[in-house]
Order: C-alpha cells, then structure tokens, then sequence
C-alpha cells in the first residue's frame, strides 16, 4: 500500500518557540507579499497535545532569559528594561500575559497555537524521521517512521540537538569539541512547580535557614551545613561565609513583579543536607542549585534548580528520547517532592520534559559564529536585525575547560557579556541551501553557544529566518544564498526592525580570540 504523499512549501521539525515563531513570521510576509498563504506544516517528536512551545513549555523554563542590557547604556539610548526584542518576540510575550520575566507554560502554547491556527499552519505531532531524500544537494522528503511522506521546499530545525540536520548528513560536533572538549556539555534540569509557598512565606523560610546556618552557636544547622559541605569543615566555612553580601548582610532572595531571584544557597545547603549529598554538581551528579523562580500565581512557583550532569552521549540520547528525565533523575525528583512539602508545598509537579540547555553544534554553516565574534558586536550595523545582549552562561560548568585552559596559558576565563548584532548567516547550512537551523545547534564555535542558545536571541534569528525563507521561496533561490541586508530591507518597510546598538569590545574580543583559537 502507497502512502499518501503531503506536499509543502515550508516543514519545521521541532516545536521550540523560536522554529514557530520563524514558520509564523514566514506566513505572514508571504500573506503580505501575496494575499494567500504558504503551505506550512510543524512536525515535533514532543506531544504538542500536552503543549506547544518545547522547552519553554513542556520543559516548564519559565523564567525566560532576557537581554541583559546595562542600566546607562539603556538610559542613554532610550531603552527598556530588555533593550529592544524582535517584534514577533514582544507579541508572543504580550499575548502571553508576561509581565517581563514569568512566563506560564499553558498560556504560553495556548497564545503559540492561536498564532499558528491564525496561519493556517499544519500540526503534526509524536513523529520521528525514518528516513529524508534529497534532490541534489536539496533536502525534499521526509519519511516519518509510521511511513508518512511529506516534501517540502525549504526546512528549519529547531531541535536543540539538530535532529533533522543530523539526519540530512550535516556534521554536528558533540559537546563543547570546538574548544577541543568534546565530552563536555551543559547539566539539564528538571524543572518543577511547587503550589503552596507564596514568594512572602518562601522569603520567610529562606530567611530561617540563612539566620540559622550563620548561628555558629546553632549546632543543629552547622551539623547540616557540615552534611552539604561533604563533611569538609574548610567547605563548610566557604558555604557559610558566602551567605553573606559584602556588606556583611543576609543574602536574602529578591521579588519581583512576576520572579524570584535567589542570591543564596541556603535553600540548596538545607535539600543537600536533607539529601545527604554534597552540594557540588560534579561530586554529586544531580543538586539543587541556586533557583531562578517565576512566579505563575500567588501560591505557584516555577523553579529552575534541579541540575543533573550529563556527558555530550547523554544530552543526545537525551535530545532523542523525546527530552524525558531518566528513571534516575524521576527517583532524585521523589526527594525534591518530599523536602519542598516538608516545607509547606502542597504539590510538587515536575515538567514532562527536561530543559536540556545544549547539545552540540552543526558545522558547515554560511558564516560560523564564535565567542570573539559576539564580543566584536556581532554582525555589522549595515546588515544587523537587532541587537541581543546575554553573558557566556554556562551554568553548572564546562567540565575540564579551566585545566585544559590553564595548560595552554590561559588563566582568567572571565568575559564581559557581548552585547552583539543579529544575523541568520551562523543558521543557514551552505551544502544543504534550502536548510537552516535555528537553536542552540546553529553554527556557534568556541564560547558563542553559551550566549547562542538563549531562546530571545534564537527567535530574532528565527524572525529573519522565516522572511528569508519566503524571499527563497517566491523568487526561486536558496535560503543559504539569502543576505541579511535582503531580510533587513523587509524587517524596515514593515516597521518590524529592533534598535541597533552593538558593542565592539575589542580588547575583550581579542583575548577570547586567542583563547578560541588555541582551545580548538
């Protein structure tokens, strides 16, 4: 029996917000441009019955990463508090009710299905790839492995592991290999709600902890504190000194209007104790670091805390099974349960799928895009299509890179946040012309994926994804041909392009140059 054979003009695999905001940004410029729709289908091995938006919503990262742009340089250009986001980025936020940092999952893929429903974009759910054709150098086919074929004339991956990249033959290298650590990648998280604990009543309990593990004389409290230093008294001093601010003050958790910053480990030192495990990721396998909380409802709180290690095997095997935490990170879940209703939570709720922050990286894409690069201010002026500014976040650590640093005479690893230009040129993969990828797997080298894989800055690379693709599309060229300066020209005539304001910080670009250089 033949299959029927669907026909496409775009196909998106992966349902991470910034491959649908490009397919919806990519509908609406050929809507504008020709009064009808393009045919488009988003296929995603996640369930998007229980949730479109991948990470930011079956993951549960609710606590959105934003551009972190410095208080003068946004006072002397006239800037908000996140500088100037792409404009497809501002409306998904602002039909998703956030306020600036909290995002609600549901309200989040209820506001993602509206847009796509809006497009007439086809939905395709649960699916893994068999096997792809391509005509020429061209991808064309998709064989899924319930038999289905779709063709298509252009495609975007917004898996945070490339999958279909990988499965059309591009060259991904594993972990952070472009700094010559190819076994090294990023922890995931577990991400979870807790209901229950207002942030007031959290603020109170984090307060008891502090007081009592800085009471020497509290000889309970220093006997957990001991616990979570992994009995080193020297440690334990280290956890208890850095309770404290400068000042000499508590360090107390700030609230915001829609998060919770956590500028302590008191909480982390109490579940360790509790645990009765170190509170050191490398040493323990899993910990409960330090929260960044979004706060949902007055009594809902989102936590990005639960951190587990992971090899670059792990976060592909991972990436491909669908994004699901192992029967060992569900069992380390059964203690955060059990300690946040000791606590007062009256329900814990674990996302249904990991934050997995990074899985490699595609190479032989147009223009490659390093750590050097994003502190020289990215892009240049003439062809920028926006303006993104994050530091190299790689929480948990980069396992091995300050030894392997230090043998090649480097000894300070610490960067300023490049506050850098867009472009899509890092997404576009030059052997497959009529393919991009837009993720944490695009063409980053060196430390740029640290700052690459930040969802904000994706989706500004997604938007002028999605309009090159229909310049490709209507006028019978390669997306990898497309030019930022073309996708530019449509972000101007629609009033749709951010403030340009990158920074060359040239000095700094230069030692990370050398450093990127002599790692790889």
């Amino acid at each position: 029996m033949v299959n029927d054979v669907r026909s496409y003009d775009i196909i998106a695999f992966g349902d991470e917000v910034p491959g649908v905001l490009a397919i919806i940004t990519a509908a609406r410029e050929h809507f504008r441009r020709n009064k009808k729709y393009p045919r488009i289908l988003l296929m995603s091995k996640g369930n998007m019955q229980e949730g479109i938006g991948g990470i930011l919503v079956r993951g549960g990262l609710s606590y959105l990463d934003r551009s972190q742009v410095d208080q003068d340089l946004r006072d002397s250009l006239g800037l908000n508090s996140f500088g100037d986001p792409p404009a497809i980025y501002k409306e998904f936020l602002q039909k998703s009710g956030v306020v600036g940092i909290g995002l609600d999952p549901q309200k989040a893929s209820l506001a993602l299905r509206q847009m796509l429903s809006e497009n007439n974009v086809d939905l395709l759910s649960r699916i893994d790839i068999k096997s792809v054709t391509k005509t020429g150098k061209k991808l064309s086919i998709i064989i899924t492995s319930n038999g289905s074929t779709y063709t298509g004339k252009i495609f975007i991956d917004s898996t945070i592991n490339a999958e279909l990249a990988q499965a059309a033959g591009v060259q991904k290298l594993t972990g952070f290999a472009s700094l010559g650590l190819p076994d090294a990648e990023l922890p995931v998280t577990l991400i979870f709600e807790t209901q229950g604990i207002t942030p007031e009543k959290l603020k109170d309990i984090e307060l008891n902890y502090l007081n009592n593990f800085t009471n020497t004389g509290n000889s309970a409290a220093q006997k957990s504190l001991l616990s979570a230093a992994g009995m080193d008294a020297k440690q334990a001093e280290n956890l208890r000194k850095n309770l404290l601010d400068k000042q000499g003050k508590l360090k107390t958790l700030w609230i915001g209007p829609d998060y919770i910053d956590i500028r302590s480990s008191a909480l982390s030192i109490a579940y360790q104790a509790f645990r009765g495990k170190k509170l050191s990721l490398l040493e323990s396998g899993a910990i409960l670091d330090s929260g960044n909380i979004a706060i949902l409802g007055n009594s809902r709180l989102s936590w990005n805390a639960l951190l587990f290690t992971v090899t670059a095997t792990q976060a592909e095997e991972l990436a491909k099974a669908d994004g699901k935490p192992t029967p060992a990170m569900l069992q380390e879940f059964a203690f955060i349960e059990k300690w946040f209703k000791s606590i007062g939570a009256t329900a814990v709720i674990p996302a249904s799928e990991l934050y997995i922050r990074h899985a490699g990286n595609v190479t032989g894409v147009v223009n490659p895009l390093t750590g050097a690069e994003m502190l020289s201010g990215g892009v240049p002026v003439n062809e920028a299509l926006g303006t993104f500014a994050y530091h190299f976040d790689v929480r948990g650590g980069i396992s091995g890179i300050g030894p392997r640093a230090k043998d090649k005479g480097f000894s300070n690893l610490t960067f300023s946040h490049p506050i850098f230009n867009i472009g899509i040129r890092h997404a576009l993969i030059k052997d497959i012309p009529n393919l991009a990828v837009v993720s944490p797997a695009s063409g980053f080298e060196g430390l740029a994926a640290a700052a690459g894989r930040i969802v904000e800055f994706n989706v500004g690379v997604g938007q002028g994804v999605g309009i090159a693709a229909i310049i490709a599309l209507l006028n019978n060229r390669n997306l990898a041909d497309i030019s930022n300066q073309e996708v530019k020209q449509v972000l101007v005539a629609t009033s749709k392009l951010s403030r340009i304001f990158g920074m060359d910080k040239t000095a700094e670009a230069s030692r990370l140059n050398q450093l990127e250089g002599i790692m790889a």
